[in-house]
């Protein structure tokens, strides 16, 4: 479930696309000023923010151009929504820092639309399309993690956790991972949780994948990290 901040200082707008977003299958937090949108990325990033121009505070436009500008938060999705539809307001939108400009008002088909393709483009782990690594596919939509193994389907019992460990590793093939990283990324940022805690994730998550001859896919880089391969040396 992709993760989705709303920053809009109007109610109305901002709970009528809450309502859409959430009806769509997205996690969605709410900001009614520039102040409140910080504090809020600060404490977990998200997958995508909806930014209004016009804010209490900071303009929506100086928001994203502070969001280009940290490393953190350099690769953020932003679509801006706003009123300003002058070609001179989109484009400085756009070189501002926003991914995508969607002009109010709009069809929320049209917002979902442009929320999936900027997904697309710059996180397709959050999408709910299937993923296929050497043979083991992970289909978001049924939860189910699969492979064929000597001509039969055999599904791998993933627990929630190791279901989005696995995900996000299988969407990032052959890099490798800090535990900072994974924790930043499958658990959500700023969480207080040990780092040996991926530790004891993946190993379950080996231990799952091993039904499905697919454990040695999960490699362990001495004093790096994590990362999965796409090589599958283990005869099926």
């Amino acid at each position: 479930m992709s993760r989705i901040l709303v920053v809009e200082d109007e109610t109305a707008i901002a709970e009528l696309v809450a309502i859409n977003l959430r009806h769509a299958g997205y996690e969605v937090t709410l900001a009614g000023d520039a102040a409140s949108a910080v504090q809020s990325v600060d404490r977990m990033l998200p997958d995508l923010v909806l930014l209004d121009w016009m804010l209490p505070g900071q303009s929506g436009l100086a928001l994203a151009k502070a969001w280009r500008s940290d490393a953190r938060t350099r690769s953020l999705p932003i679509i801006m929504l706003t009123a300003r539809a002058a070609e001179n307001d989109k484009l400085a939108g756009l070189d501002g820092g926003a991914d995508d400009y969607l002009t109010k008002p709009f069809s929320p088909k049209e917002l979902l639309a442009r929320i999936r393709a900027v997904l697309r483009r710059k996180a397709p782990q959050a999408l709910d399309e299937a993923v296929e690594v050497a043979g083991l596919v992970l289909d978001p939509a049924t939860r189910r993690v699969t492979r064929i193994v000597d001509g039969v389907l055999r599904e791998a019992k993933v627990g929630p956790t190791e279901f989005r460990l696995l995900h996000f590793l299988m969407t990032h093939t052959e890099r490798v991972h800090s535990r900072a990283q994974l924790l930043d990324r499958v658990w959500g940022d700023h969480v207080f949780i040990e780092e040996r805690t991926v530790d004891v994730h993946v190993k379950r998550l080996r231990e799952a994948l091993m039904p499905v001859h697919s454990a040695q896919l999960l490699e362990t880089v001495r004093g790096a990290g994590y990362r999965l391969t796409q090589a599958n040396t283990q005869a099926a």
